[in-house]
């Protein structure tokens, strides 16, 4: 898609270049142009899509070279993460176009195709990245988030439960979640670095959702998936003054972003829920067996802690739960509540 949108701003290229001979010569191979002009003429080649690329393609001179500069700025995501990141990437459209500017939604419904038509179809590419007309091989939606999940299961078993490599909870109604929003980097629509399956919790509006994964441009204060991921970085802490799961950093070096992943998806909020929600089973089961000494809940309580499986969801936080309930303190509280 960055090869059509920047062939679409070359100046000498205008509306009655856009056909699919010039596709099948400009975009790398013939089997990309063919599948790139179905995307935007259909069969019929009278589809919207195909005169929004002319559109595009007729801007002027002055709005192709900023679209073109804006284009190349995005393409560079990855260098925000590295030891030397280039100056705050623009978040807003180019050309001082407003978000609703009739020029940028029409380059954003462009590639915005790329994820809602052309991936939910099928990209004309195998896994390999090599274009091909095998339409069992090529890249799509359900075969992204298929394989994804595979490579992220910590139990091969299909039968097993998932878990969200986010918040660490059960996978339920999986989505395909766009790191950066494609409302404001439509260009990234179909980049593998910004597509992230995720449980439909984390990419709900009152969680992740359409919020920014940035400030201001600057992305030293965030972490990312794939370019920079928060494994091994985060440290749920039992906060008893809060009576609440306090989401810290390992290292003071990642603090902030630790804070901002926090606040993006409500981890603390959310790991406390499933804190109290697993200690008032626990606390069920000590009733509905009689077990109110303290050794006898001393030992039901390392049982459980020992039970516990890496594999299943919320692990971290239950264990967090009989690491809290061992403490002596808290065990002679907990007897004495459940008898």
């Amino acid at each position: 898609m960055q090869r059509l949108a920047l062939w679409l701003c070359d100046h000498q290229v205008s509306s009655v270049s856009v056909t699919q001979a010039n596709l099948r010569a400009n975009m790398g191979s013939a089997i990309e142009g063919d599948w790139l002009w179905h995307l935007l003429a259909g069969t019929s080649g009278t589809k919207a899509l195909l005169d929004k690329a002319k559109r595009i393609a007729d801007l002027p001179p002055a709005d192709k070279t900023g679209l073109q500069q804006w284009i190349q700025a995005v393409n560079a995501l990855a260098q925000h993460f590295g030891p030397t990141p280039p100056a705050a990437l623009t978040v807003n459209p180019p050309n001082g176009w407003g978000s609703r500017d009739e020029r940028w939604t029409t380059f954003k419904a462009l590639m915005v195709a790329f994820y809602e038509e052309g991936l939910r179809g099928g990209l004309p590419y195998a896994p390999n990245g090599g274009p091909t007309t095998d339409a069992a091989l090529r890249v799509s939606y359900d075969q992204f988030l298929q394989a994804f999940r595979a490579a992220h299961r910590l139990d091969p078993h299909p039968d097993a439960r998932e878990i969200c490599v986010l918040c660490g909870g059960p996978l339920v109604l999986p989505a395909v979640d766009h790191w950066l929003a494609k409302t404001a980097f439509p260009l990234l629509s179909v980049c593998a670095d910004n597509l992230l399956p995720t449980c439909g919790e984390c990419n709900s509006t009152q969680n992740k959702g359409q919020k920014d994964v940035h400030t201001g441009g600057t992305f030293t204060d965030w972490f990312h998936p794939y370019l920079r991921h928060a494994n091994g970085a985060i440290r749920p802490h039992y906060d008893d003054a809060a009576l609440g799961v306090r989401v810290e950093s390992a290292t003071p070096a990642d603090a902030v972003k630790v804070q901002n992943l926090d606040r993006l998806l409500n981890l603390g909020q959310r790991w406390t829920r499933e804190f109290k929600a697993e200690y008032r089973r626990l606390q069920r089961e000590a009733q509905r067996r009689q077990i109110s000494n303290v050794q006898a809940l001393q030992q039901r309580l390392m049982e459980y802690r020992q039970d516990l499986s890496a594999a299943e969801p919320h692990h971290e936080i239950h264990a967090l739960l009989a690491e809290a309930l061992l403490d002596p303190a808290r065990l002679q509280a907990f007897a004495q509540i459940t008898p």
